[in-house]
């Protein structure tokens, strides 16, 4: 046994995929750097063997983010490093942008607003803003939440394409409350209201207590990349407040959108 109580294998196997995941991060900083890379070249500076170095790229080529250039056997960085790094600016670019519309959307109606953005099968809150009366509320910044128990998550949902949608809809949908919908024939007509309504919600399906709703923040090209999402007590946001607080909701939404470059 190690220091730490795990078996010596276990430790080893773990180093070993740490030093793999650091190599084929220097690969890429290689490319990024050369522009195209052969094998042997790679190898060198990584100073490993060559089947080392074939393999590393075998790896990140099958992932898109490294490819050949012909049949020169040069490699260069490929379509998927693109993909993330676009991703990785519309998330900032949208937290950037998020702040002070939620801020004075959180001033306004005093609760908890939050801007979420979908993460392959979760919302992710990556700005939050605090009314006068959400002093004590949760701090939901950095969570993954469920789609099918959330109102960010439907609104995500809603606007999916329904091949996308109904496969997130075939996973079984865990169950967080007595409230929760975990029957996909009974979020479905849920789902298809939301486009037309303009936002979703949801009342003590994620926990008790909490009511939220959600709009779609769309980009320039009318693609829906983020949610704005108001969330509070069931005490204080009631049935009959609802309506009022998703068009409100929305109209924020619709404001980050055009931050956005939607409706230019």
């Amino acid at each position: 046994m190690t220091r730490a109580g795990r078996p010596a294998e276990q430790g080893k196997s773990t180093s070993g995929a740490v030093q793999s995941v650091d190599r084929a991060v220097t690969v890429l900083e290689i490319l990024a750097r050369r522009g195209e890379a052969g094998v042997t070249e790679i190898a060198d500076e990584l100073g490993v063997h060559r089947s080392t170095a074939f393999r590393l790229l075998g790896a990140l080529e099958n992932r898109g983010l490294v490819g050949q250039a012909g049949d020169r056997g040069k490699y260069h960085l490929g379509a998927g490093v693109l993909r993330l790094a676009g991703a990785a600016a519309v998330r900032l670019d949208v937290s950037q942008e998020a702040v002070p519309v939620c801020r004075d959307l959180a001033d306004e109606l005093g609760e908890t607003v939050n801007t979420a953005v979908l993460d392959e099968d979760a919302a992710v809150n990556i700005m939050q803003a605090r009314g006068t009366a959400a002093v004590t509320a949760q701090d939901w910044l950095g969570r993954r939440t469920a789609l099918h128990a959330t109102s960010s998550g439907k609104v995500f949902l809603a606007h999916m394409t329904p091949a996308r949608r109904e496969e997130q809809l075939a996973r079984p949908l865990r169950r967080f409350t007595e409230r929760t919908l975990t029957d996909a024939s009974v979020l479905r007509p849920e789902l298809e209201r939301v486009p037309e309504q303009g936002y979703a919600a949801t009342r003590e399906e994620l926990e008790l207590g909490l009511v939220a709703v959600a709009a779609p923040v769309r980009a320039h090209d009318g693609a829906v990349i983020a949610a704005i999402s108001v969330s509070g007590p069931v005490f204080r946001m009631t049935p009959d407040r609802v309506p009022t607080l998703g068009a409100r909701t929305a109209a924020a939404a619709e404001e980050l959108s055009r931050r956005m470059g939607h409706g230019f």
